[in-house]
């Protein structure tokens, strides 16, 4: 069916120009599809993973209506659609515009933003403003429709946790100001809040001339001198220069209630506490329609919104109310319990915690192996470290800062321990399904 379809096929809706390195860039969109083995697959990028429950309507309609029925969480908090037919032209792409999801043809593989999931939940700012304030800026940037699909923006909501992600402009939330951090620089700038998304703007538009001659896609793939010089040419129109390690670590919300201070308690009684959303991952980020349709009716009848997380889960704001003396909200323990019910991670005690893998065979031709059954197979008790299968050396989609890294090769499957940039001394566990499983057990532990 797919015989005659290009990696990366333009579908006939496609509007806007053709970046020059458009031909090296294969990132699928919804305009772009790319050659699975089990269908063609359209990634809808939802800047900060922040859904309404319509729009969320509308992404398992396509999905639908055109592919599987599934929908796919990436590590960026996009969602996926696979199985779709290589016939089925701009259709996808007609639906997710008139839900407001492709504001511009142009753009739409650089409208990469990830956001601190927790932001304005837990105590920590919001970043909703950057937000809104960034994608308008990228869509209407002539320049940054040049980005590739592999370019990402971070709004970190001061907790660290998207910080860690190792994107190319970052913007962190301290008190009244901004930092900006330009790839994994240990040096941030400050500036004014107000000012930060469309210095983060400048920066990526700043990336794409310093990337002309090398045709890097990312600032990491700069070479060195031009790295650094890309990094003063930020410093010259932002503000001073502060010392701040980039977090190693990235920590996803734990599954379950979010809570924080209820400011509106009198000052004169002791702080309440109130639960603000519910978090929930999702095993494998492979949701099944009636999974998905449970996720938007919950967030429908509580803040109309969800959120997805680079860590393949959902943060669904409530209000869902005061904790009470039990130390519990009613109304999040019903919708956590339904939840739970359709196979969701709702608690850390969860065998799925912290569990991953790439798509594996027989969706992707590369894979070596059917690495979501293995990962299942091997689920255990709950590891120290996340795990993370690939079916092959490309780890597509593999988690950041420390965990365990499980890739299928032709003499058996790989096991290492990954601290960053660091592996530590690899173990080979070959035909045994078993002794796979007891070696990863024991290499979370």
């Amino acid at each position: 069916m797919l015989a005659a379809m290009p990696d990366s096929a333009p579908s006939p809706l496609s509007a806007g120009g053709t970046s020059p390195r458009d031909g090296g860039d294969a990132c699928p969109g919804t305009l772009r599809l790319h050659r699975a083995d089990d269908g063609a697959l359209a990634r809808v990028r939802i800047p900060g993973g922040v859904l309404s429950a319509d729009r969320a309507d509308a992404l398992l309609a396509v999905a639908g209506r055109f592919g599987d029925g599934e929908l796919h969480l990436t590590s960026r908090g996009n969602v996926q659609l696979r199985g779709l037919d290589a016939e089925c032209g701009g259709g996808p792409a007609e639906l997710l515009g008139a839900a407001g999801l492709l504001p511009s043809a142009a753009h739409e593989r650089a409208r990469n933003i990830v956001a601190s999931p927790l932001a304005g939940l837990d105590g920590s700012p919001s970043v909703g403003g950057w937000l809104s304030e960034l994608d308008s800026l990228v869509c209407g940037s002539a320049a940054a429709a040049a980005l590739s699909g592999r370019f990402l923006f971070a709004l970190d909501s001061g907790r660290g946790d998207v910080d860690a992600l190792g994107a190319d402009v970052t913007l962190i939330a301290e008190g009244g100001d901004c930092l900006l951090r330009v790839g994994a620089a240990d040096e941030v700038f400050r500036l004014p809040s107000a000012d930060g998304p469309r210095a983060a703007l400048l920066a990526a538009e700043l990336f794409l001339r310093a990337a002309r001659d090398s045709g890097a896609w990312r600032v990491k793939d700069l070479p060195d001198d031009v790295r650094t010089a890309l990094v003063r040419a930020v410093g010259a129109t932002a503000g001073p220069l502060v010392h701040r390690p980039r977090p190693r670590t990235a920590k996803a919300p734990a599954p379950g209630p979010v809570t924080a201070p209820d400011s509106s308690t009198p000052a004169t009684t002791t702080t309440a506490v109130t639960v603000t959303a519910i978090s929930v991952g999702v095993p494998l980020g492979r949701l099944a329609p009636a999974q998905w349709r449970l996720l938007t009716e919950t967030a429908r009848r509580y803040g109309n919104e969800l959120r997805l997380t680079p860590w393949r889960g959902i943060v669904i704001p409530g209000p869902f109310g005061p904790t009470g003396q039990s130390g519990r909200s009613r109304r999040a323990a019903e919708a956590l319990d339904a939840l739970a019910a359709a196979g969701l991670i709702t608690g850390p005690d969860s065998p799925w915690t912290g569990v991953g893998a790439c798509i594996g065979h027989p969706g992707c031709a590369k894979s070596l192996s059917d690495v979501r059954a293995e990962a299942g197979a091997a689920v255990g008790p709950v590891g120290r470290l996340p795990v993370y299968w690939s079916g092959c050396e490309r780890r597509c989609g593999h988690p950041h800062g420390e965990w365990i890294d499980v890739v299928v090769t032709p003499g058996g499957h790989r096991i290492s321990h990954v601290r960053g940039e660091h592996r530590d001394p690899r173990t080979v566990v070959r035909n045994d399904p078993a002794a796979l499983a007891s070696a990863v057990s024991e290499a979370r532990a």
